[in-house]
């Protein structure tokens, strides 16, 4: 077991696990708009995140005290419609929560937040598995206060513990609750407002955070993602939508490609791709393919994953496979062993396979843009990629997930998100 120095840690939430600013302020903004009351010019919305609602409304934003049920009922409807949706994790945070669980330690959380809408945005960020106990309050009028709700997160004994959070309140609390005090000054509050506060320590940002509450501690294995198709399928779409959602979901995402990903990589992309080189033999090509992928695993892949990223990489060896050693006749066997040393035993941990039929895949490519030395391949080409993508399907299942490509964008990223989400985090509950 890790010798941390903490063995309880309770957490706040807004601004401390989250980027929360936009949802809170936008949902704010929407009830004073509802109800026609204009927002003071001199008021600083930030100052909405950290504190209980009703006292922003009451101290910040003016609102009559015989319309502050309406303000915060309003605000609870259009925070649960789009609000929390707005939501970002913090670098970082999910590998602290890892590690710490993986340390023995108990993990709260206490927020002056309604319990049930905590509760509902750390299950739709699938992190509600990192907390032994989720603290929020009750009641809109009777509050239980901060320290009141530091103490309902903690375990019945512990050692030493301390309150990690962004503002004054959460010093303060934890004061009241008599642990000490994690303050963190990359949220809604400032480094002057926390030592003023009298706050233990004062972090800058999540990596410092994490070296505080988990020093000496092996940062948690990354996970290694491809995804694979047809030129057409479109990948580069799913992509894009599949890294910003992950980045919102606190991942550390390095998205990469191949051929290329480094700079030795990428000259030799280039040589590959440009239609110029029409006279390359297949085996020279599939060789530049190997070399490519040996020094992106090396510089890249490798260290990436090492450091608990998450690698997003279009295309790896399996494109190899289908391409050379089915388009091109190579044979999947002989594509396998000329890879073997540059893959070495960085083969992906999931791999999605966006499963499209190579008549309509190389139709969409060819009415995309101008198409590279690859695309150029007559149909057959194709088909005998295709059929050799479906061979390895076969012979991986576990490895691939086979997701339905000749649908709408949306329904696909629904999908492909499901899926990676399953293989990141197979213990989370992910709210729909």
């Amino acid at each position: 077991m890790n010798q941390f120095p903490y063995d309880a840690v309770v957490f706040d939430l807004d601004g401390t696990l989250f980027d929360a600013e936009e949802g809170i302020v936008s949902s704010v903004e929407s009830a004073m708009e509802e109800m026609g009351l204009p927002i003071p010019a001199d008021a600083d919305l930030r100052q909405v995140v950290g504190p209980p609602l009703l006292d922003s409304f009451r101290n910040l934003l003016h609102v009559p005290e015989d319309r502050m049920d309406e303000a915060v009922e309003i605000y609870k409807r259009r925070f649960a419609e789009e609000g929390m949706y707005r939501y970002q994790v913090y670098p970082h945070i999910r590998s602290i929560l890892q590690m710490l669980r993986e340390g023995g330690v108990h993990v709260g959380l206490a927020t002056s937040k309604d319990r049930f809408i905590a509760r509902r945005v750390m299950d739709y960020f699938g992190m509600s598995h990192y907390f032994d106990a989720i603290i929020g309050e009750n009641d809109a009028h009777a509050k239980l206060g901060k320290p009141e709700l530091i103490r309902r997160a903690l375990p019945e004994k512990y050692h030493c513990a301390a309150m990690v959070g962004d503002r004054c309140f959460d010093v303060n609390g934890a004061k009241g609750a008599g642990i000490e005090s994690v303050g963190v000054s990359y949220g809604c509050g400032s480094e002057e407002e926390l030592q003023d506060a009298g706050a233990d320590h004062i972090v800058p940002d999540t990596e410092s955070l994490r070296a505080l509450l988990c020093p000496g501690a092996e940062i948690p294995r990354g996970f290694f993602l491809s995804m694979e198709g047809l030129d057409g399928s479109g990948k580069t779409t799913q992509m894009d939508l599949l890294e910003k959602k992950l980045y919102q979901l606190g991942y550390s995402v390095l998205r990469t490609r191949e051929p290329g990903g480094c700079q030795i990589s990428e000259d030799i992309r280039n040589i590959i791709l440009d239609t110029e080189n029409m006279e390359m033999s297949p085996t020279t090509e599939a060789l530049l393919y190997a070399a490519s992928r040996a020094q992106h695993v090396y510089q890249s892949i490798r260290p990436a994953v090492e450091e608990g990223r998450v690698v997003l990489c279009d295309r790896f060896v399996d494109s190899s496979v289908a391409y050379q050693g089915g388009g091109r006749q190579l044979g999947v066997e002989t594509i396998q062993q000329i890879n073997a040393p540059a893959v070495a035993d960085m083969m992906p941990d999931a791999t999605i396979y966006l499963s499209i039929d190579h008549k309509t895949a190389i139709r969409r490519r060819l009415n995309a843009s101008v198409p590279d030395r690859l695309e150029l391949e007559n149909m057959e080409f194709f088909e005998r990629t295709q059929k050799a993508y479906e061979r390895l399907i076969k012979e991986n299942r576990k490895r691939f997930i086979s997701v339905d490509a000749e649908r709408d964008i949306d329904s696909i990223a629904a999908d492909v998100l499901s899926a990676v989400l399953s293989r990141l985090e197979p213990e989370a509950q992910w709210e729909a």
